[in-house]
């Protein structure tokens, strides 16, 4: 089930004006992706900590729907790459190809050249490929034959790997995984809301999108002063404390073979924050942290192999040692 963030309300609608463009975009891509309200907060709160996203789910939840909504609310480019074993990283970054014409090496972009990018079923393509998006990721810029080209602000990506199938595919190792600052669960929509998104698209004419019903509220240049402002919300060392005690709870555990590293008590804080600011806040409280915990931590976790085999899930594991901590009163 997709649990993440349970303590955390809708953000108000009366808040500072960064806050109030996430929540524009947010009615906006609610208005075509039914059902995961969640999600969609989530998937903002990542944007607003400028961080990338793991998106885990079935096929047919509405990933790509998603990613295209939020690209259309703030007039955003979108990029898409489709992974597959025969994907090469050029195809990804980009390459330069002799101009028999000019007699001059021209550039063509990769996909990567954009503001929001899918990167959909990562997983299925080989690690040399799985190398070259994640170091533009972290690096925020391509590097083609000598020359880096920086990307143009906000960038952001979405990966999406399926949980069922297993065969043909090369699961991101832990060091690459980390790069990601949260791993969000889609499930399936509640009835009520299923109910509505066949209703819907069982009217709509073929090769009608409602995604083309998105309206643009802000900018991209919005998005970047949001994500400053996000980044200067206050956090007491206390919190960041707590942050810290979470992460060294889960090396301490009998329960997990592998903790996460001091990258997620760096993106606890960070996701921390843009929940702050998603409640018109500009400090960071305990209870901001306790919800970042779960989509944050998730991946970063290795259960042990005896609790693994039990049945226990590494989301039931991490709520028991978040509780455990205690919490600073602030």
């Amino acid at each position: 089930m997709n649990e993440p963030m349970p303590e955390t309300p809708p953000p108000p609608h009366h808040e500072s004006a960064p806050t109030s463009v996430v929540q524009r975009m947010r009615e906006q891509i609610e208005s075509v992706v039914l059902g995961q309200r969640e999600v969609v907060y989530q998937v903002l709160a990542g944007l607003l900590a400028g961080g990338h996203v793991l998106l885990e789910g079935k096929p047919g939840l509405g990933k790509t729907q998603l990613v295209l909504a939020m690209a259309r609310s703030f007039a955003g480019r979108f990029g898409r790459i489709q992974f597959t074993p025969d994907l090469m990283p050029s195809d990804v970054t980009g390459f330069r190809l002799f101009d028999m014409k000019s007699q001059t090496f021209q550039l063509r972009q990769g996909p990567v050249f954009t503001h929001l990018l899918l990167a959909d079923e990562i997983n299925r393509a080989p690690a040399k490929t799985q190398s070259a998006l994640l170091e533009v990721m972290q690096e925020r810029q391509v590097t083609i034959d000598g020359e880096s080209m920086p990307l143009s602000p906000p960038f952001m990506t979405l990966a999406t790997q399926n949980p069922v199938e297993h065969e043909g595919t090369y699961p991101l190792p832990e060091a690459q995984l980390d790069r990601f600052l949260m791993k969000i669960i889609l499930d399936y929509p509640e009835p009520s809301a299923e109910r509505e998104i066949v209703t819907r698209s069982s009217a709509e004419a073929p090769g009608d999108s409602p995604v083309a019903q998105v309206e643009a509220v802000a900018t991209p240049e919005d998005i970047v002063r949001a994500q400053a402002e996000t980044a200067a919300v206050r956090v007491v060392p206390e919190v960041v404390d707590y942050a810290v005690a979470i992460v060294q709870a889960t090396r301490e555990s009998r329960a997990v073979a592998l903790g996460a590293g001091t990258r997620g008590a760096i993106a606890l804080v960070r996701i921390g924050k843009a929940v702050a600011r998603l409640h018109g806040r500009d400090f960071v409280t305990p209870d901001d942290i306790k919800a970042a915990s779960l989509p944050v931590l998730r991946h970063r976790v290795q259960l042990a192999p005896e609790v693994a085999i039990s049945g226990q899930d590494i989301d039931g594991i991490l709520k028991s040692l978040v509780e455990s901590v205690p919490a600073p009163r602030t």
